[in-house]
């Protein structure tokens, strides 16, 4: 951010210093919920000091930053029962999603297919994404990202400092991207756009995907395909290659190659060994990340490969990335390509 946007900040948000002998008392509540809170001069402190912010402009956000209190009630609400994946899947894999998100393919289409020969991952994938994220867009979150951020950074103690480096990262890509900071929406959590980027993912894999010299997730379909595309190219996605393969699974030793947790640590040769075979021809020293889902006709077992992991590490879970695979599949057979 310029110089000048940066005091056009300083000068929206500094406080009227001639009314506060006239409000005495009733100043504090009008300053906001996080005026004079030690943790938020520290962090502005920090920020100062480390990112040559003016800590008066800072403070300015602070003084309209709102802590919520249905934010806290939802990052700390009991978890839910683990869903099994026949209970996952009809959550996302909808006729009303395949529906929409056929269109959405062929509104954008070109800067699908731009994304997919840049960056190798194909359009059904992004699609997918922004669907089961978002809903195209219909549901990117209704909460300021600066009082997600200042909520969870300043008053949830378990997972204070994660929040508080989101916070810093939001700060830095507002100044970055010449915009507000009080105007931007996401999730209670923070995630931002169609896609649903933190801050830091943000900073990190966001792109300019129509060149117009700015990263816009929020309402640019175009930077939010390109961001995507990005992240996934960069998380280690390989294109042409398959994402996960259902496996036969023969003998009582099968339950002994699951993986313990995401990451693809099993090799074919050793799932072998112990019953597992598929259709497709699979190297022996590939890894895989070996896991079974209770489907609605039982058990079903399944090898996830390379661009499978890749999508985990969009949200680090087998049936989330399960689910984006399959709407994919399903997206490409409504619109009936190859």
């Amino acid at each position: 951010m310029s110089m000048q946007v940066m005091r056009g900040w300083a000068a929206r948000y500094a406080p009227c210093v001639g009314l506060v002998g006239l409000l005495g008392a009733t100043q504090q509540v009008l300053a906001g919920d996080y005026d004079g809170s030690p943790q938020v001069a520290e962090f502005v402190g920090e920020m100062t000091r480390d990112y040559g912010f003016a800590g008066e402009q800072l403070m300015g956000v602070f003084r309209e930053a709102q802590r919520k209190q249905s934010i806290l009630d939802a990052i700390s609400r009991p978890a839910e029962r683990v869903k099994q994946w026949k209970e996952y899947r009809p959550m996302f894999l909808t006729d009303a999603r395949v529906a929409r998100g056929v269109d959405f393919w062929r509104e954008h289409e070109a800067v699908l297919a731009r994304a997919e020969q840049e960056y190798g991952v194909p359009a059904q994938v992004i699609v997918s994404i922004i669907g089961i994220e978002t809903f195209y867009g219909r549901n990117t979150g209704s909460y300021r990202v600066i009082d997600a951020l200042s909520t969870l950074g300043f008053d949830y103690p378990p997972r204070a400092d994660f929040f508080r480096k989101e916070l810093r990262e939001f700060l830095l890509l507002a100044r970055e991207e010449q915009i507000d900071p009080l105007t931007l929406k996401g999730s209670y959590a923070g995630a931002m756009g169609l896609p649903q980027f933190m801050p830091s993912s943000f900073r990190a894999y966001a792109v300019d995907f129509d060149g117009d010299n700015h990263i816009n997730i929020w309402s640019n379909p175009d930077d939010a395909i390109g961001s995507v595309a990005s992240y996934f190219k960069r998380h280690g996605w390989v294109g042409g290659e398959p994402v996960v393969i259902r496996a036969d699974v023969r003998g009582d030793r099968a339950d002994e190659g699951l993986t313990q947790g995401i990451e693809p640590v099993k090799t074919v040769a050793e799932l072998r060994a112990l019953g597992w075979s598929s259709h497709d021809a699979l190297r022996d020293d590939m890894p895989v990340t070996a896991f079974r889902l209770e489907g609605e006709n039982g058990p079903e077992y399944w090898m996830g490969l390379k661009n499978f992991y890749a999508i985990t590490r969009y949200n680090r879970s087998v049936m989330y990335a399960m689910a984006v695979h399959q709407l994919s599949d399903m997206l490409v057979q409504a619109r009936g390509v190859k």
